[in-house]
Order: structure tokens, then sequence, then C-alpha cells
């Protein structure tokens, strides 16, 4: 059982200090990986439902912002040497999948090919009227952006075109380290999420469930693979429980219940109380875990 680090690295405690404290202790204590979420904007009032709260709501008040993943992420590449590095998740129908290629193959090669690319369709309609991408269709809209950074990823001259995107021939170099290129980690809890895992993921990234909701829904993973012609082995679950409690007993349920990676958020605030929480999580749950 892997345990990761999920950091939604925030204005103003994400000062450098912080995150290069982040990096060198996660890679110190045996943490398997680092995961960074993505909201490029932030609004006072929005309509638009938050699916892990009961109110509704994200909380990220005021002038606190996120680091941008990819930014972050690279900072974080250059203090560490073994710990995976994640993004939990990118928000890919919002962004130009050209871009969004590049800074994936480039965050790759720069850290020795350690990445694993999550991916979601996002919640926030809001940021997409912001962004000036359209809402509605955006998970087709996210099938095919991965479809042109496949290309760009895999092919010495990239082509392709359908009825979101028209990507001449051109090349697009470095290639990521990882072949034929980084783990893809589909976020989401829905039958439509586990349907993107089975046709194109490596990876399910669940958030904020317990371990019995997950129970319910790796079946079903599996019953989703299984009429694609994949194995359950060829797909990594990882499951971050969020705000709700965790510990080793919790962790061990989630084995249980067919998950792979479990990924922790330390609530610390500085870089002394994220060396300290960091060693208690490692004491009573990465140095057990490693045993299961």
């Amino acid at each position: 059982m892997d345990i990761g680090l999920f950091a939604p690295l925030a204005t103003p405690f994400a000062t450098p200090e912080f995150v290069h404290a982040f990096g060198v202790a996660a890679d110190e204590r045996g943490f398997h990986s680092l995961w960074l979420g993505e909201h490029v904007v932030a609004f006072d009032e929005y309509r638009s439902r938050y699916p892990y709260a009961d109110d509704g709501k994200m909380t990220l008040p005021g002038e606190m912002g996120l680091l941008d993943p990819f930014g972050a992420l690279t900072f974080l590449a250059g203090v560490t040497r073994r710990v995976r590095l994640g993004t939990g998740i990118c928000l890919v129908p919002q962004r130009n999948p050209v871009y969004t290629a590049k800074a994936v193959a480039s965050l790759d090669w720069l850290s020795g090919g350690r990445v694993d690319f999550g991916v979601g369709i996002g919640w926030l309609e809001e940021e997409f009227r912001a962004l000036d991408v359209p809402f509605a269709r955006r998970a087709a809209r996210t099938r095919s952006y991965m479809e042109v950074m496949r290309r760009l990823w895999c092919d010495p001259v990239s082509e392709y075109q359908d009825e979101f995107y028209t990507l001449p021939a051109c090349r697009q170099y470095p290639k990521p380290v990882q072949q034929p290129h980084p783990p893809i980690h589909f976020g989401g809890e829905s039958d439509a999420a586990l349907k993107r895992v089975a046709d194109l993921g490596r990876g399910w990234f669940g958030f904020n469930a317990e371990p019995a909701a997950v129970a319910g829904r790796v079946p079903r993973l599996t019953a989703l693979l299984a009429e694609r012609g994949r194995s359950r082995a060829d797909v990594t679950v990882s499951i971050s429980p969020y705000m709700l409690p965790c510990d080793f007993d919790t962790v061990q349920r989630y084995r249980d219940a067919g998950v792979d990676q479990v990924i922790l958020m330390p609530m610390a605030f500085d870089p002394d109380s994220l060396r300290a929480t960091l060693d208690q999580l490692a004491e009573t749950i990465v140095e057990p875990a490693r045993r299961l």
C-alpha cells in the first residue's frame, strides 16, 4: 500500500520556504507521491455546486488562491529525487491542450520521469466562463484534448482534427521520459468518470470517499475494464480522504476495498509544523502501510 500527500498549496501560507520544506520532507520520509489541485480563479459568489461539501461550497476565502500546479510541481521536482509528482486534478477542458501537453512533458523531462497526470472535467461553470471556454460538453472536450496530447507526446510529427480542436502537422519536444507517456489518472466518482478510466486511464483518483463508498465503486470499475479487455491490474486506484479522518485502521479498510494508494492531506501551514505532521504520518501510517 502506497501513501501519498495531497497539498492544495495556496497563498498566503504556500511560500517558497513552505513548498521547499514540503518537497524535501515528503521525499525524505518515504511518501510515494505529491498531488496538487488546480483552480485558476475563485469567486465570492457562484451558483455551481461543489461536489465534495454538504453545502456545495468550496472553502477558498478572500484573497487565498492556489498556486499553478505545473509551476509548483516543477519547483518540487527541483528539490526532490524520488517522490512522484501528480496533478490532482488538472482541469483539462479549461486549458489549451498543446500548452498542457508541453507542461506535462517538460515536468516529466525535468523530474526524470516522475509525473502522474491526474485529469478532471471540472465542476465550476463560472471558472469556465472566466476562461471563455464552453462548460457544455466538457467531458467530450476532455477526450478530444487527451487525444491531442497523446499525439504530441507519442508521434514524431503530430497531427489531429475533430470538432473541438485542429492540430496541424507539427513537432513538440521534449517528449516525456515515461513511455508512451505519463500515467493518466481520471478523477471523479460517477459511472462516466469510471468509463473514462476504463477507456483511457492508468489510474482512478477518487476524492473525499470513505472505504465503504470505494468498495462499491471498485467492482464497477473492474467490470468496465473487463468489457474493454482490460484487467483491474492495469489500473491504480488512488483515494484521497481529503478532510475525512484517516488513521492506519482506515488505511487498512481502504486496502480491503481495493485501493492501491491513499493520498493524505496534512494540515500544516508553516515549515516547522509541516515537518512535525509528516513525521507523525510517516511513523503511524507510512511505515505500517509498507507491510500491508
